[in-house]
């Protein structure tokens, strides 16, 4: 049975770029989803008064912003039906109006009801990525980025990075169900970045997915003079893998949700498509 992915679709400040939207129905293509569009519209409160009316006509300017959110939902749309038929893509569509500031929280309710999220990363704006670590972190379900400037590999290599943790499992098992028949899993796991609870961990990942029939190898690499979130996305394009697969962190503190090293420096640059599972 196919699977069918949420495709979130940011319209405030800014529509989401034609380009991503492109490259993720693209890569929806390829990997043989299908696709809920969703269109995520700006709902301002009425925080007008009698001074506000006078000087700045506050309810006029969120009638504006409301109507700009709208009509570029409806462009957005459109556009995914015309490329998902291009691409032999079923596609659904739908809308979801709430505050900006609970845009995220609103994806990320929707995505419980798929079988995944593919996000599209533009390369620019800060929206995008607020979406995505919402999904990310609060649906439930696995999450792939695609980034703006995909360049389309084959989905049956992939690069799975290791640490032995439990979001680590998780995305290999997502990996698992979603993608069938790989030629090629690289099992990575990246030294001098953090302690890892053993020296054979990879290796004994690679003859777990080898007893399933899963083609793969383990592979340690040295944290280069880089975030390890490019790193990891390096080796992977170096290995010609069209995934990376990888557990994404996060913990609360003071109200702050602050991200893992590799999680939040591959949210702030995404070079290939990357599965992320929490």
């Amino acid at each position: 049975m196919k699977k069918t992915a949420l495709l979130p679709l940011v319209t405030y400040p800014e529509p989401l770029p034609g380009e991503a939207l492109a490259a993720s129905v693209e890569f929806a293509s390829k990997a043989g989803f299908d696709l809920f569009a969703l269109s995520l519209e700006a709902d301002f409160p009425d925080v007008a008064n009698a001074l506000s009316r006078l000087l700045l006509d506050v309810p006029e300017m969120i009638r504006r912003a409301e109507a700009q959110s709208r009509m570029g939902g409806e462009a957005l749309l459109k556009a995914v039906a015309t490329l998902a038929t291009q691409h032999g893509v079923e596609s659904e569509a739908g809308r979801r109006r709430s505050a900006q500031e609970l845009a995220g929280d609103a994806a990320a309710e929707e995505a419980r009801y798929f079988d995944l999220s593919v996000v599209p990363m533009p390369k620019v704006g800060e929206q995008g990525r607020a979406i995505a670590e919402a999904i990310v972190f609060g649906s439930g379900r696995p999450t792939i980025l695609v980034p703006e400037a995909l360049v389309v590999r084959g989905l049956r290599r992939a690069v799975v990075a290791w640490d032995g943790s439990r979001v680590a499992a998780r995305a290999v098992n997502d990996m698992l169900s979603l993608f069938g028949g790989m030629d090629q899993v690289t099992i990575v796991s990246v030294l001098n970045e953090k302690p890892l609870p053993a020296d054979d961990l990879g290796d004994r990942l690679a003859a777990h997915l080898i007893k399933r029939g899963v083609p793969a190898r383990a592979l340690a690499v040295e944290l280069e003079d880089q975030p390890i979130g490019a790193t990891l996305q390096d080796f992977a394009i170096q290995d010609g893998a069209g995934l990376l697969a990888m557990g994404a962190y996060g913990h609360s503190r003071l109200r702050e949700f602050v991200l893992g090293g590799a999680t939040r420096t591959i949210l702030e640059d995404v070079r290939l498509p990357v599965l992320m599972s929490h």
